[in-house]
């Protein structure tokens, strides 16, 4: 049996480490290297807007008459677009988001894209999440990160994605990151039912069974450390008091949750979560703006949150979605699947500002917009200026890097 399949086939996300009994030990994080500004407690949390965000109305090209005669039932009127300039603004729901550019904690990256783009959401988003346009990767690009940092296996926290399932972005060769849905509901499925439980321990050890195979030690193994880490985690993170009201939305518990790994200083480098679904063929306005407004809340609280801890300037926020929608509306009052988008870097190590070049609407790509800005240079810019390792190994090869990082 494969590592990866193996892994994949276990409900809880969790694997074997060296030492059982330093599971849950404080690790220190990966130092970067020589050269490589990437601070030692820095971490990356990684927001997925699923589903296809809409670019056009997210970072709206008012100064644009082009946008308004292509979308004349859901261009976002003039006066409601918060200004950044004559050109673009951010959509009404994102308030909170535009407090923190105004403070320079935000960088709008435009048109970002990659070659021959597909419009499927799951091949998409799996380039997206495995930085692999060009072929069919089986480990993400943060989980490339992490087998090439090396970073202590006693630490079973090192990364953590905020969902029920494992997310392809922190699939490795090498290195196990949980799954974590809510500290309430961390923990395995079997140990909620008695019998199930009592059923599954007793049929593990009777060695009579014609299936009893060398890798049932190890799925016993994996069983009792994500046991007693479901156990530990909320221990861990118990002494962290928010300080910032977070809005009772799927995200703004993910975002608090981060907050509170992050705050309890485990060593954690990458955090996933996700938001959406921003797959808005029919009636899009309502959709999406509620969508952004959650968005633009919960990362308002984070951030809130984060810095009366003193750890704004820690944590770097990056968002992405599988593509962008066509410029044109449908007849539906909704947009179809696109091409290019904007996505945001946040956090207090951003030079903040617009970056990219604004989206041309009569030049496009049969009818979408095309990217100017490859998403592997954004990856590139986060390896090396945040995290501190090289990534032209992690990404397959090398992409320029963006100024956009203190």
């Amino acid at each position: 049996m494969k590592r990866r399949n193996f892994l994949l086939a276990t409900a809880s996300g969790l694997a074997v480490v060296a030492n059982p009994e330093h599971v849950f030990a404080k690790a220190l994080a990966q130092a970067p290297l020589p050269g490589l500004p990437g601070g030692s407690d820095r971490c990356l949390v990684v927001v997925n807007l699923a589903g296809g965000n809409d670019g056009l109305n997210c970072v709206v090209p008012h100064g644009d008459e082009q946008y308004y005669r292509v979308r004349p039932g859901l261009a976002i009127a003039r006066g409601d677009v918060l200004t950044i300039d004559a050109s673009v603004g951010l959509n009404p729901g994102m308030r909170s988001l535009k407090a923190l550019y105004d403070r320079g904690m935000v960088a709008i990256i435009q048109g970002v894209g990659y070659p021959d783009p597909d419009h499927s959401h799951f091949r998409s988003t799996e380039i997206w999440q495995t930085a692999a346009p060009d072929r069919y990767e089986h480990t993400g690009w943060l989980g490339r990160y992490f087998d090439d940092a090396s970073l202590s296996r006693d630490n079973l926290f090192k990364g953590v994605a905020v969902s029920r399932v494992l997310p392809e972005v922190l699939v490795s060769d090498r290195t196990d990151i949980p799954a974590i849905p809510a500290l309430d509901q961390y923990a395995m499925a079997a140990d909620r039912n008695a019998l199930a439980s009592k059923a599954f321990w007793a049929g593990s050890r009777d060695r009579r069974l014609p299936f009893d195979s060398p890798y049932l030690a190890h799925v016993m193994e994996v069983e009792g450390n994500a046991q007693r880490s479901s156990e530990e985690l909320p221990r861990l993170v118990a002494g962290y008091v928010a300080k910032a009201s977070y809005p009772a939305t799927p995200l703004g518990r993910s975002l608090a949750l981060a907050a509170q790994i992050v705050g309890s200083n485990l060593g954690t480098k990458a955090i996933y979560v996700e938001h959406g679904s921003f797959d808005t063929h029919v009636n899009q306005v309502a959709t999406q703006n509620r969508l952004l407004a959650q968005f633009s809340d919960a990362i308002g609280a984070f951030y809130q949150d984060l810095a009366a801890h003193g750890n704004d300037r820690r944590v770097l926020t990056l968002t992405f979605s599988e593509f962008g929608r066509r410029i044109e509306e449908n007849g539906s009052r909704g947009t179809d699947h696109g091409e290019a988008s904007p996505l945001f870097l946040i956090g207090g190590g951003v030079k903040g500002g617009l970056y990219g070049t604004l989206p041309d609407l009569r030049s496009t790509n049969m009818g979408n917009v095309r990217y100017t800005v490859d998403f592997r240079s954004v990856y590139a810019t986060v390896l090396e200026r945040w995290l501190g390792r090289p990534s032209a190994t992690v990404l397959g090869g090398s992409f320029q890097k963006l100024p956009v990082l203190a």
